[in-house]
């Protein structure tokens, strides 16, 4: 590697020859220090002096001493070479996704549950990789992820596009949002069929079809469809509007994990689908995405719902594949437990890790039946 300067060459392998002499002032003890012979080192020195036309050694004594330039020269080299071997320090890093930056949208009520904790623990196993986070409606999910203005995506349920490929992490029951002082909240068992003269608080207002029209068809399954609907744009709008008495909201269960002042979440009685997260990436990651049948299931007195925690554990697989692909300027190649990964070592670190945050994250929520 050479670098150039007013028209001159350095080769960086003789700056790395010249500190060793400047700072052993011996050639033959900085020969040995290099593992070459003395004769080659020697060359390579005045070579260097001829290229730079200055002096570098005073070689007129017994023992070598440095000139005023070869002083300025090993400041100067010391600074470039320790540079030069950050960089390169970097670029592997980069390389083997253990740095760069991702850039990570999600869906408003993805932001209580699985999605926290997972965040959390992968910025502990990887603090070298800066992460973008913005919260999108599935739309716009969709839309930032086919033109690469992020690089993954956490959506509910799903993105539907030719150019995107989806799986589920994370899959949970649906629960009631209820006004605090309504008798809905001092009931024991709520029946979804006997709420059909309540006033739904739905969510998004648009684009449609959305989470609302999931929501009309399970009412539909009850034999009802709502008297009243008001509609928000999102799941924040419409708790809100719940806690101050507008209607009731059928919203995923993580959502009960953060305390909302004028609001109690209640299980229901009736047909109850679920709603899953998933994480997508675009088309052009060609690796295979593993099924499995065997989802991990949470103690049953949380009981919140069902986590795949293979396919959660080539979620982080897939982010550092993302980083490193997007630092290097061509399109990811790799999203699955299959295929070619920097490192075994880092396989063997990433998979148990994501697998600790997605059971961490899916632990503990407590809903009142």
């Amino acid at each position: 590697m050479m670098l150039v300067q007013g028209g001159s060459a350095v080769d960086f392998k003789r700056l790395t020859y010249f500190v060793a002499v400047a700072e052993e002032l011996h050639f033959g003890r900085a020969a040995t220090r290099l593992g070459i012979a003395q004769p080659p080192l020697s060359r390579q020195i005045a070579q260097l002096e001829a290229e730079l036309g200055v002096t570098l050694f005073d070689r007129s004594r017994s023992a070598i001493r440095r000139t005023q330039a070869g002083d300025a020269l090993l400041t100067r080299a010391r600074d470039i070479l320790d540079r030069m071997e950050q960089a390169e320090r970097e670029v592997r890093r980069i390389g083997e996704g253990a740095a760069g930056r991702l850039r990570i949208a999600f869906i408003g009520s993805a932001s209580h549950g699985v999605l926290p904790e997972l965040i959390r623990e992968f910025r502990n196993l990887y603090p070298d990789i800066e992460l973008a986070l913005s919260a999108m409606n599935n739309a716009e999910l969709k839309t930032a992820l086919i033109e690469r203005q992020i690089d993954v995506a956490f959506a509910r349920p799903a993105l539907e596009d030719d150019e995107i490929r989806c799986f589920p992490i994370h899959e949970e029951p649906l629960i009631l949002a209820v006004p605090e002082e309504s008798d809905l909240a001092r009931q024991d068992r709520i029946a979804l069929a006997d709420l059909k003269r309540e006033t739904f608080v739905l969510y998004p207002r648009r684009p449609r079809p959305s989470f609302a029209d999931h929501i009309i068809e399970i009412c539909k399954k009850e034999g009802f469809i709502p008297a009243s609907e008001v509609l928000a744009q999102d799941y924040q709008t419409a708790v809100s509007l719940v806690s101050v008495g507008v209607g009731i909201s059928v919203v995923p269960r993580s959502v009960s994990q953060s305390d909302r002042h004028g609001v109690v979440f209640r299980d229901y009685e009736g047909f109850n689908p679920g709603t899953a997260i998933s994480f997508a990436v675009r088309g052009d990651n060609q690796g295979s995405i593993p099924a499995t049948s065997r989802p991990w299931r949470r103690n049953s007195r949380a009981g919140s719902g069902r986590i795949w925690a293979d396919q959660a554990a080539s979620v982080c697989r897939v982010f550092m594949r993302a980083s490193a692909s997007r630092k290097k300027g061509r399109k990811p190649s790799g999203c699955s437990l299959i295929g070619k990964w920097p490192s075994s070592s880092m396989t063997s670190i990433v998979a148990p890790g994501m697998a600790l945050a997605v059971r961490r994250a899916s632990s503990g929520v407590q809903v009142r039946s």
